[in-house]
């Protein structure tokens, strides 16, 4: 990431390029014209919307991250985050649009041949393919290792069998990144990382899951039987897809905290007016004290979040060997910020914050999985305090 030269005093050192202002400019208002009038059905309906994704595919923004020599953005991590957390601010549920497409265009730039980029960018770069990335099960999901999903040579390919569970996009995408045991009992090279198309004979998907918030995103159990594939659909090297899974998360984990961020900026920001219109004992509650102080906490709060997300956008950027750390960092910081933010904008609004007339309900039910998915909290601090002592 690129910085101005002017000099800390002036403040100027710690904004973002014109770029990326220009950028957030256009996404915010894309977002306001084109999605805010959707959010809230969207939410209602809570299943996957297609004219959702065509809004975000005929603006370019589903997947920013695909390189340009695939017909892509090229946008670089920075950019992404920035586009994610405004895309976040709007609608959570829409947002995992770009999530999800980052869950699988990743493992294909940092382990994919040229011939399977090739094949598959392009289509997620016209927005033809939404991706999916399968790697959680039941008895699987922060023990990556404990797996289940078996993948057994089959002549010159592949067979897979098991299932995959709290698959985001699963049912919607065309691509899915399914890791599975190809070599069992050898511990962290006992997983293989796959290419597995929705059009392959043998899948088949569960009921949506019901869940508490991020409506507007689908989550499926996928369910692996007998799937063949070709020998060419092997991910990266056999018995490393463990080691690219936690590669990937380290660099999608930038997009969770973007994605916090967001969700964080759009409860405040509607909490704000809310207490600036809101009268009771005769003047507006936002002359009250406690009401300020709580508003200086959010904003705060949220500042500190979105500055370690884009210092971990930046590490990711340029392969920082810190990423893990930083990673983590963001992804834990900005969604207890979410978390704790979205509760005090529903605090703010009072009786009218729990009904469905405001949207900040919704903020708080979608802030909950950003500290859940793509690794609990717990084991981002388990992470960091790896990353740190092993120094």
């Amino acid at each position: 990431m690129t910085t101005t030269q002017q000099t800390p005093a002036t403040g100027e050192a710690f904004r973002l390029p014109d770029e990326y202002q220009d950028l957030r400019a256009s996404v915010r208002a894309f977002a306001q014209q084109r999605l805010g009038p959707i959010a809230a059905e969207v939410d209602a309906a809570d299943a996957f919307s297609p004219a959702a994704y065509r809004e975000l595919t005929a603006a370019g923004f589903h997947a920013l991250g695909v390189p340009e020599r695939y017909s892509g953005a090229g946008a670089d991590a920075l950019a992404q985050a920035v586009a994610v957390e405004e895309i976040a601010r709007v609608s959570a549920g829409i947002s995992t649009v770009l999530t999800s497409n980052k869950l699988g265009v990743t493992p294909l730039l940092l382990g994919g041949t040229e011939e399977q980029r090739a094949r598959y960018l392009p289509s997620v770069a016209t927005g033809d393919v939404l991706c999916a990335y399968a790697i959680s099960e039941r008895e699987a999901g922060s023990d990556v290792a404990a797996m289940r999903c078996r993948a057994v040579r089959d002549g010159d390919g592949w067979r897979l069998d098991g299932t995959k569970s709290w698959i985001t996009s699963a049912g919607e995408a065309g691509l899915l990144v399914v890791f599975a045991v190809t070599d069992p009992g050898a511990g962290s090279r006992s997983a293989s990382a796959f290419l597995v198309e929705a059009a392959d004979a043998g899948i088949a998907y569960g009921a949506p899951e019901r869940k508490m918030g991020l409506h507007g995103s689908v989550t499926r159990e996928v369910h692996l039987d007998g799937v063949r594939i070709p020998a060419d659909r092997l991910l990266g090297e056999r018995g490393r897809g463990v080691h690219l899974a936690l590669a990937t998360l380290d660099h999608t984990r930038v997009s969770i905290a973007a994605q916090a961020v967001g969700i964080a900026q759009g409860a405040l920001d509607y909490a704000v007016g809310y207490v600036r219109e809101r009268r009771q004992f005769g003047q507006a509650i936002a002359e009250f004290q406690g009401v300020q102080f709580m508003i200086a906490d959010m904003a705060m709060a949220i500042e500190a979040a979105r500055a370690l997300a884009y210092r971990a956008a930046a590490a990711a950027q340029s392969g920082a060997p810190d990423l893990a750390f930083l990673g983590a960092a963001a992804k834990c910081l900005a969604s207890d910020t979410a978390m704790s933010v979205t509760t005090d904008a529903v605090q703010l609004l009072g009786g009218a914050g729990y009904v469905r007339d405001h949207p900040v309900e919704r903020m708080m039910r979608d802030a909950k999985i950003t500290q859940i998915y793509e690794g609990t909290n717990q084991i981002q601090r388990v992470v960091m305090a790896r990353a740190l002592l092993k120094g």
